[in-house]
């Protein structure tokens, strides 16, 4: 019996229409007793089950996301480049794409001053 290449078994699969491939995923699950969504019913377990596990991690790193402009724009745009360090063009360009995330992967005490800060310009901002 000669072993087909990976090459040739995708070339096979492309050849097949969709129907064809859900009768031959049907059919090679029920010939190895396996199933294509187990490795995600495996994955989903563990949260369900480790519920303890999760409250133990505490979150480290936070992301500051604008959610709304409010009134001052071009206040929320000085302190959208007050806090990034962005030039003009840039820290507009966040602030037009709102809501978007102004920093990622701060401490927690960062991620507080800048939601203050965008807060106090009129802008809404949460901290994720």
């Amino acid at each position: 019996m000669a072993k087909m290449t990976t090459d040739e078994l995708l070339g096979v699969f492309e050849e097949m229409t969709v129907l064809e491939l859900k009768e031959f995923l049907d059919a090679f699950e029920e010939h190895f007793d396996v199933t294509a969504a187990a490795p995600m019913a495996m994955a989903a377990m563990p949260a369900a089950g480790g519920a303890e596990e999760e409250e133990e991690v505490e979150q480290t790193e936070f992301d500051v996301v604008l959610t709304a402009i409010g009134d001052a724009k071009i206040a929320v745009i000085k302190e959208v480049r007050a806090i990034t360090k962005l030039g003009l063009r840039e820290s507009k360009e966040l602030v037009d794409a709102y809501p978007k995330a102004i920093l990622e992967g701060v401490d927690a005490a960062a991620a507080d001053a800048a939601k203050k800060q965008l807060e106090g310009a009129g802008a809404s901002a949460e901290v994720r």
